[in-house]
């Protein structure tokens, strides 16, 4: 699914997103103060907290596919990691969004397959170079470094390293130099 494509889930955002994006389970009404609109202007851009919720989330979801492209850019193990950093901290930084989407929504879905689209062809550019394990998939990739990523660390240097520790278990056996 293209950005593009996405895009087009998506309702039309208000002039100030601060509310999206600093969403939690606050009221609506808290929502729209923090953002400085009133909460008549939120709910004509988001009609129900599930819109506001979903927007949220295509939004991130977004940025995480568009931050593939500039990665595509770079050797590809580079590549395929710099994007898996960035898919960890979207991942840890949003789990109250996440945990509130509801799974088999087509927002949902589409966002699943944007993102192993765009991680997933970083990640067979990599395989084709030879530096990354041809026996894993985007979907086992992803899955590890969510479950990984649902873990309480003790600190921020503690998640890094383990993120660190599953980069190496994805690298080439004989990687190609």
């Amino acid at each position: 699914m293209t950005l593009a494509q996405l895009e087009g889930l998506r309702a039309p955002r208000p002039h100030r997103a601060d509310a999206a994006r600093n969403y939690t389970d606050v009221a609506l009404d808290e929502v729209a103060r923090r953002a400085g609109v009133g909460i008549a202007t939120l709910y004509r851009n988001f009609p129900t907290r599930d819109s506001l919720i979903e927007n949220v989330y295509l939004y991130e979801v977004e940025a995480v596919c568009a931050y593939a492209v500039n990665a595509a850019m770079l050797r590809p193990w580079q590549s395929v990691t710099s994007w898996l950093q960035r898919f960890v901290d979207y991942v840890t930084t949003r789990r109250a969004v996440s945990a509130a989407i509801n799974r088999d929504s087509e927002i949902h879905l589409a966002c699943a397959r944007a993102l192993a689209e765009a991680g997933g062809a970083l990640l067979t550019r990599a395989q084709q170079a030879g530096v990354v394990r041809a026996d894993v998939d985007i979907d086992d990739v992803l899955r590890c470094l969510i479950g990984a990523a649902a873990v309480n660390f003790a600190s921020a240097q503690q998640r890094q390293r383990m993120f660190e520790v599953l980069l190496d278990g994805l690298r080439a056996r004989n990687p190609v130099t």
